[in-house]
């Protein structure tokens, strides 16, 4: 892959402020919504809240992103791509200040209800922008791998932060969030005041009940349809694991909390990892090559995996890190084989479409990704409930099965 520096540093001074306003307000939501892993056990452990009902949180953030995504995403270039990123750092970061003073279940719900509808705006938006700051196939695809290769650092800055703030008694661990609510602040500033220019997006020739219904001729597009199952699946997998794996550490692993949040870290880090990477290793083998045999590596460490953590014992006070069960480190793993695919698959769907339609192809993607989102945290939390977490984690297997024959299907539909 082109080395994050000139991914950045080759465009004019406007560009790259703005480059770096999209970067930064991606990373803050990252660590946002993918924190719902370590607060689910959080508020379990300190607000008393049923492990069943915890299991709906991904719920609160998931479906209002499909919501938003659906309603709002082809009006997005109408309203303006950098107006709604805005709306959204500031509802988020107003709602981030709130809550240690709130401290309830359900103003964590609230919060992830504003998340879910602030991300849809932001994704939308930072997926219709590349094009306008990247000039051609390249250029997109290095942006894109990058855009989600940072998020995924966002995401492991989050795990740090959360992970950090469970060793406060109590609920101090809700102290956090003003800190997020700065980084917000930050990100307000930077992009209020980068220039960009959205008229090539721009349809004024349409009404508004046509970019409504903008989505619909591309929900017929066999394409299309291949594409939005792939992407539902993996996403699917990947909140089944990332969102129940420090709840997996803690009571099949029989891990501290702190530590089982820790743990949790070394997935969103091996995935940040993948995606900064990846995109030499496509560029030589292609992206097809690249995505299955990623797929064979993550059901071969389930299946390695799995069986070791059935013969964890509680270790008590003498667990560290050295010391950990090896299915601790090898479940997270395959966040560095899950990596490449996301990006790869929607920057070659996008590259194939008409600039004027990538943002209600983006709502698509992120409807159906918000989807597959909560299904797969849902199902995993209920098999969590109804079995245990290594049955949970084991019918992964067949979402990672059906993903395999998806993208078979996708890679024909491409070269048609």
């Amino acid at each position: 892959m082109t080395p994050i520096p000139s991914a950045l540093s080759t465009a004019p001074a406007g560009t790259l402020r703005i480059k770096l306003a999209i970067i930064l307000t991606y990373m803050l939501f990252g660590a946002l919504l993918n924190s719902v892993g370590a607060v689910n056990l959080l508020v379990v452990q300190t607000l008393g809240v049923p492990r069943a009902e915890a299991a709906l949180l991904d719920a609160w953030k998931d479906l209002p992103i499909a919501l938003t995504s659906f309603l709002v995403a082809s009006l997005l270039p109408r309203l303006g791509l950098k107006r709604a990123m805005l709306l959204a750092l500031a509802a988020v970061g107003a709602a981030c200040l709130a809550m240690p003073v709130l401290s309830a279940f359900w103003a964590i719900k609230l919060l992830f209800c504003t998340l879910g509808a602030g991300f849809a705006l932001v994704k939308v938006s930072a997926y219709s922008m590349i094009g306008l700051v990247t000039h051609d196939r390249a250029g997109h695809a290095r942006f894109t791998n990058l855009l989600e290769g940072l998020f995924m650092v966002g995401v492991l800055g989050g795990y740090l932060l959360f992970s950090n703030a469970a060793h406060a008694e109590g609920k101090g661990w809700l102290e956090v969030y003003p800190v997020l609510a700065a980084l917000a602040a930050a990100a307000f500033v930077l992009l209020l005041t980068s220039p960009l220019d959205e008229g090539p997006i721009q349809s004024p020739d349409t009404s508004v009940r046509e970019d409504l219904l903008a989505m619909a001729p591309l929900l017929k597009l066999a394409l299309v349809a291949v594409f939005l199952l792939s992407a539902f699946l993996y996403v699917l997998i990947e909140q089944g694991i990332s969102t129940w794996l420090p709840s997996f550490n803690r009571e099949v692993l029989h891990l501290p909390t702190a530590m089982s949040v820790g743990l949790a870290v070394i997935m969103p880090a091996t995935t940040a990892l993948g995606r900064l990477t990846s995109a030499a290793i496509i560029g030589r083998l292609g992206w097809f090559a690249v995505v299955m045999a990623c797929l064979v590596g993550i059901a071969a460490l389930i299946l390695v995996a799995l069986p070791l953590a059935g013969h964890a014992a509680p270790l008590g006070d003498t667990v560290g890190w050295l010391n950990a069960p090896p299915t601790a480190y090898l479940l997270p793993l395959t966040g560095l084989l899950l990596a490449p695919i996301y990006p790869a698959i929607n920057s070659a769907m996008l590259s194939a479409l008409p600039q004027r339609q990538h943002a209600a192809m983006t709502g698509l993607i992120v409807v159906f990704s918000a989807l597959g989102g909560t299904l797969g945290s849902f199902i995993t939390g209920r098999l969590f409930v109804a079995f245990d977490g290594t049955t949970a984690f084991s019918l992964l297997l067949v979402p990672v099965a059906a993903l395999a024959v998806s993208l078979t299907r996708l890679r024909r539909q491409l070269a048609s």
